[in-house]
């Protein structure tokens, strides 16, 4: 059997909803470091938010296909499915630990 998900921009490009709000976080991150850093830390929390939201969404999504088709699926379908719906936790992760690193690099110099 051939893997599902090969690389991961196939990988990325499979949860589009999800990693495309995750990225609207970062790009805000970015803004907000830029405009108002002591906002820096909320925009990372809010990154991380939205990604495990968005991860518990994909898992409600891959339990109701599971339950619709229920005779059907095969476990291989099912463990492709699961790093697609991790992704947006892992990437929102990622966000927020950007976030300290600027807050951190940005924090003023006693």
């Amino acid at each position: 059997m051939l893997p599902l998900v090969s690389n991961i921009f196939q990988l990325f490009s499979s949860n589009v909803a999800g990693t495309c709000v995750v990225t609207l976080c970062l790009i805000a991150l970015f803004f907000v470091a830029w405009k108002a850093p002591a906002w820096v830390k909320e925009a990372g929390l809010a990154g991380l938010a939205v990604g495990w939201l968005w991860t518990i969404i994909g898992f409600m999504q891959m339990g109701n296909a599971i339950i619709e088709c229920e005779p059907d699926v095969d476990t291989y379908i099912i463990w492709g499915a699961v790093p697609c719906a991790l992704l947006p936790a892992a990437y929102g992760t990622v966000v927020y630990i950007i976030s300290l690193i600027i807050r951190v690099v940005r924090k003023p110099k006693m």
